[in-house]
């Protein structure tokens, strides 16, 4: 198997100094050629039936990175698509506890039921404040405002014990964190982040017994037949968790195949290191200079207070980063290396 730094360094080349990927990762240099492949097809008039298999292979990829069962699996194109089908299922007067600030496709389909009762803790007092009556709790795994990570383990067994279902977020953190899916009732992420992939793909993992979600936006990809379903009504349903899908944006799902396959050839331990690693970095050169991040041990998204409109200035200089509330947000993945996070502490110097 080839090393991590040969494998990095044949799939990315930066023009700047990318720390960026809470927004959005680079594409691996495979990624971008299976794309090219894909537009070549339609251009030139050939059958895209292929591409479904793309479509099913991402699935099983995700199912192997989230630990499930692939017919756990949903394959749709937004965090908040798979969110509305949470909150259509869940009856009126319901109450669902979320986290201040959290990212608004883990919140706002909650609030435009309008006959849900959502109430917003702070992060640390998320699983201490369950209750009777929870029906569901919904938090992102890793904050996307400054990296913050939740207490997984400890907001499983307060569930547990009042018989609240668990949806989780693994957007910003599928693909350097190990995920286990199967610990929480829903969970999803989109693969445009630390997972490498194309915008307009999601994945949302359902219980065996498909967690009593109303398939409320089947279309012809969520029957067990698809080619058969696709005039009049679904005669039936897929009876796996398929029957959540929606209609692929295939050109995506190519791309993110190669995108994961790279992520499985590396490994999400290895990615973890790395990052870890250079988020520790910077918090120490940011310590050396007076400036403190917000605590979010264990992350590679870094959030320093106050230096948000540094922004601009910083992608003058061909850094890139991001503005988020005030704060600079560093995000810290596989093709950064520690000469990046000086280049930056460098900047932040002057």
């Amino acid at each position: 198997m080839e090393t991590f730094e040969n494998l990095v360094r044949a799939e990315f080349t930066p023009k700047n100094t990318y720390l960026n990927t809470a927004s959005s990762a680079l594409l691996p240099a495979r990624t971008v050629a299976a794309l090219q492949d894909a537009a070549r097809l339609r251009a030139e008039g050939r059958s895209l039936d292929p591409l479904f298999a793309d479509v099913e292979a991402c699935r099983a990829a995700y199912a192997r990175l989230a630990g499930v069962p692939v017919e756990r699996v949903a394959a749709g194109a937004t965090a908040a698509l798979h969110t509305s089908l949470i909150a259509a299922s869940l009856p009126p007067g319901a109450e669902v506890l979320t986290v201040e600030d959290d990212f608004t496709s883990v919140l706002n389909p909650f609030h435009t039921r309008g006959d849900l009762k959502v109430r917003a803790v702070p992060l640390e007092r998320l699983a201490g404040s369950v209750r009777p009556g929870t029906a569901l709790v919904a938090v992102s795994a890793a904050q996307s405002a400054d990296g913050r990570i939740a207490d997984l383990p400890a907001l499983r067994e307060a569930a547990r014990a009042h018989g609240a279902r668990t949806y989780v977020d693994f957007s910003q953190a599928a693909g350097w964190l190990p995920v286990d899916a199967g610990a929480f009732d829903y969970s999803v992420s989109i693969t445009y982040k630390w997972l490498l992939g194309p915008h307009g793909a999601a994945f949302l993992v359902v219980p065996e017994d498909l967690g009593d979600l109303a398939p409320v936006q089947a279309s012809w990809v969520a029957a067990e037949q698809p080619w058969a379903s696709c005039y009049g009504p679904v005669a039936e349903l897929a009876h796996s968790a398929r029957r959540f899908d929606s209609s692929p944006a295939l050109f995506t799902y190519v791309g993110l195949r190669a995108s994961l396959e790279l992520v499985e050839e590396i490994g999400v331990d290895a990615v973890r290191a790395h990052d870890l690693a250079l988020a520790d970095r910077f918090r120490a050169g940011l310590a050396n200079l007076g400036r403190t991040a917000v605590p979010a041990p264990g992350s590679p998204i870094v959030s320093v207070p106050g230096l948000g409109g540094l922004q601009a200035e910083l992608a003058e200089a061909g850094i890139q980063v991001s503005n988020r509330a005030g704060h600079l947000r560093a995000s810290f993945h596989l093709y950064n290396t520690a000469d990046d996070v000086d280049r930056l502490l460098e900047a932040l110097s002057g």
